[in-house]
């Protein structure tokens, strides 16, 4: 199966999860799996939250993210991954003057 990012509208959303800024988004969710190609805008943030019954994988396309887990800070960049386990919490943040690209999967635990 070939998901088509350019083929699935992009939302807009502010304040995504409780944060602060603007998440660009486009979202594939069969309802075992949700992928998401997004662009967190600088100065933006996703709102803390915990990942209960499923995990979630950040791959990042290109910046630089800053990733708060746990109670732990991290950067991460192009490249690498950020992977926040079922039963804990995490939120990013785009301190930079270029857009956050990544893409995110969020598998549902069976």
């Amino acid at each position: 199966m070939t998901i088509d990012f350019n083929n699935i509208d992009e939302a807009c959303i502010t304040g995504f999860k409780g944060g602060h800024g603007e998440l660009l988004t486009r979202n594939y969710d069969d309802g075992k799996c949700k992928i998401m190609m997004s662009r967190l805008r600088p100065g933006a943030a996703s709102g803390p939250h915990t990942h209960t019954g499923d995990c979630e994988i950040v791959y990042v396309v290109s910046g630089v993210a800053t990733f708060h887990c746990d109670g732990t800070t991290e950067t991460v960049r192009a490249g690498q991954v950020h992977y926040c386990p079922d039963g804990h919490s995490h939120y990013m943040e785009n301190n930079t003057d270029c857009d956050l690209c990544y893409l995110a999967i969020v598998p549902k635990q069976p």
